[in-house]
């Protein structure tokens, strides 16, 4: 069987959740990609959001299956010898259409070919396959090693610590954070500050998001907690009480994807325009939040679109950065934050 060697390797990323322009909900998930050739395969598929099937909130049992199936050391689970690569990030059904492709053996070489995007029983190659793609062949051991490294602890799953504390003095805006956040599948705790909070328990939190009303002693003394607990978190200082905003800066300091591997890279707010960095063609979404003369959040999406990989610029409606506000750029795996600077 023909097909040239290709590097193989696994690394977290994140299908990034939200509270949309819209107001519609998107879930966040935490996964391991597929890395060929030094690059996450997904990204070969343009504007895809799906995640793979090594998903870290299925149960420990079922990540296990996942992995001992990509190793073929069980049945595929599609006919035709075919395998879900990535899925439905909401559901995972079939149904809403998935990539799969056959994974087979020569010799001690792991061969993935026939790429299609499949939302029935049987995979139209014709219809939905996709040119330009594998096959891939992976050396046995380089294949193995790196799906087996990923059964070596109890539980099985990639490590995420998908909760986050949040300390303020706006009652009513972290209650309402809180509830966002949980909407999109991230767990979230209100306090005042971490003192006395059992180390074991903060080893449970990713993220730690200020109020702006926060006092810098009050912060230090949350960070002191987790430094003498022995537990690294991103911190996140509020911008500004918008749900939408703050949402997306946590998405930001949730992200364990490495840096050279996602597919937005860069953003700059300044003078009415946002400039943007990407990797790969991709859809982007960028909106402006700002706050009026009397407090109140105004939201305005001014791009959603398909652009290919580079530098961008785009610029806005001069009304929609009046006072005080900040950018959001959103691709399905990275989000940005910035304020605009005047």
């Amino acid at each position: 069987m023909s097909a040239e060697y290709a590097t193989f390797g696994l690394a977290p990323a994140m299908r990034a959740g939200g509270v949309l322009a819209n107001g519609a909900y998107q879930v966040h998930r935490d996964f391991v990609d597929f890395i060929v050739d030094g690059r996450p395969l997904l990204f070969q598929l343009s504007d895809l959001d799906a995640v793979s099937p090594l998903a870290s909130d299925v149960p420990p049992s079922i990540f296990t299956a996942q992995v001992r199936s990509l190793l073929l050391e069980a049945e595929p689970p599609l006919t035709s010898g075919r395998y879900v690569i990535y899925g439905c990030p909401e559901c995972a059904d079939l149904a809403c259409g998935a990539v799969t492709a056959v994974i087979e053996r020569d010799g001690d070489d792991f061969v993935w070919r026939d790429f299609a995007w499949q939302t029935e029983e049987e995979a139209d190659l014709k219809l939905n396959g996709y040119t330009g793609i594998g096959p891939f062949r992976f050396h046995g051991s380089e294949y193995r090693g790196a799906l087996r490294s990923l059964l070596r602890e109890s539980g099985a799953e990639p490590s995420a610590r998908r909760r986050v504390l949040l300390i303020g003095a706006r009652v009513a805006v972290l209650a309402r954070l809180a509830a966002a956040l949980r909407a999109i599948g991230i767990g979230a705790d209100i306090a005042q500050d971490a003192a006395g909070v059992p180390p074991e328990e903060l080893r449970a939190y990713g993220a730690v998001a200020f109020g702006r009303a926060v006092a810098e002693a009050d912060r230090a003394a949350v960070r002191l907690a987790f430094d003498r607990a022995g537990v690294q978190v991103a911190y996140v200082d509020g911008l500004a009480p918008i749900i939408p905003l703050l949402v997306a800066q946590i998405e930001h300091a949730l992200d364990r994807s490495p840096a050279e591997q996602r597919r937005l890279t860069r953003l700059v707010a300044a003078g009415g325009q946002a400039g943007i960095e990407i990797t790969s063609t991709c859809r982007v979404e960028l909106t402006a939040y700002r706050l009026d003369r009397l407090y109140r959040p105004h939201t305005y999406r001014f791009f959603d679109g398909i652009l290919p990989a580079g530098r961008h610029r785009i610029g806005l409606d001069p009304k929609a950065v009046k006072g005080e506000s900040f950018i959001v750029a959103r691709t399905s795996g990275t989000v940005l934050v910035e304020p605009m600077a005047r």
